[in-house]
């Protein structure tokens, strides 16, 4: 990791110009080579000799969805590299109004050298990209997060105990959504021991499903989607939660999901359960405490005082590495730039 890091060695990796769409898209050395860019390029920054990479190059990142630690992400990435960056959003563009994803990445493509999207959909990420000439990277919509699953695994080879092991780790709560059908496909593709711990009307749908069989079967992963949380949560090295409700949701929605999900709330038992070296993850923002808006509404409706899907306790404790992660979303961000730009 002392020898100089250069263009050439980063199109040596063979994934200049590519879109960064869904994990799916990828085998497991494509990922693996953005994972070992990113410790580099981290290690290089820690060292004060970061090169940049991405000089006079221009990203156009549309957000959708409010954002803090991807918008963040991509903004000190490209400034650490030598480039630029320049936000568009619902109030300050024509995109998703007045004009279409289609146009909208032909007009980008002639000025911006990439495109990063973060909506809903994973129909307009994907359209996007369809008609771009440029590479378009995806900051997250409701079916995928695959920037935050670089984030994930680079902190997971950081903190496991024996690295020639396989990843072991589980993800307990609504997994019917971007993290829960994310983890489940990463962990099959990169051949990790892979746990959805949720109840079965909130597991990921059974396309992904078999999508992250069929991408077990050449890894070698070990699948396991079970409701049962002894059986899903004991020996994995890293237990994963995220919210389970989201700002805008109508209260029924609410009282339906929580119901269902306060069995599988990350707390010291569950943690006591997987082993004495679990970590706890969480792609932030939590809902640990009573000091967001929503937090307090959820606590205060279904008397959660001690914390919604992961306690206080667990929270500031040495087990939660989530701002690990949070920190990592720059340097795997950083990664993907680099080695689809430079």
């Amino acid at each position: 990791m002392n020898d100089k890091l250069t263009a050439d060695h980063v199109r040596s990796l063979g994934l200049t110009g590519r879109d960064f769409l869904r994990e799916l898209d990828f085998t497991a050395a494509e990922l693996n080579s953005f994972l070992d860019l990113a410790a580099r390029l981290k290690q290089s920054r820690k060292d004060g000799h970061e090169p940049e990479l991405l000089s006079r190059k221009n990203l156009a990142a549309i957000f959708e969805k409010t954002s803090t630690r991807t918008r963040i992400s991509f903004s000190v990435a490209m400034s650490d590299q030598g480039g630029s960056i320049t936000f568009l959003d619902g109030a300050s563009s024509q995109v998703g109004h007045k004009e279409s994803p289609a146009d909208t990445a032909r007009v980008l493509s002639r000025i911006f050298d990439a495109i990063e999207y973060r909506g809903s959909e994973q129909a307009v990420v994907a359209e996007l990209a369809k008609y771009s000439s440029v590479p378009v990277y995806n900051g997250l919509t409701d079916q995928w997060h695959p920037t935050q699953m670089l984030a994930d695994f680079l902190t997971m080879r950081e903190h496991q105990v024996d690295p020639q092991e396989a990843l072991s780790y589980c993800y307990l709560g609504d997994a019917r959504s971007n993290m829960g059908n994310s983890l489940l496909i990463m962990g099959a593709i990169m051949g990790a021991d892979t746990r959805i711990v949720a109840p079965k009307a909130l597991w990921p749908g059974q396309t992904v499903i078999d999508q992250a069989h069929a991408r077990a079967q050449e890894s070698g992963a070990k699948i396991t989607l079970t409701e049962d949380i002894a059986e899903g949560v004991s020996g994995a090295e890293f237990v994963h939660t995220d919210v389970w409700v989201s700002m805008g949701e109508p209260k029924e929605v609410w009282q339906e999901r929580i119901e269902l999900l306060q069995p599988y709330q990350v707390n010291q038992a569950v943690l006591e359960l997987a082993g004495s070296n679990a970590k706890a993850m969480h792609c932030l923002p939590a809902y640990h405490d009573t000091k967001t808006v929503l937090g307090a509404q959820i606590a205060q409706d279904f008397n959660l005082q001690g914390g919604i899907e992961i306690t206080h306790e667990v929270f500031e404790s040495s087990a939660n590495i989530s701002f690990d992660q949070a920190e990592n979303r720059m340097h795997t961000i950083k990664s993907i730039l680099v080695a689809t730009l430079a």
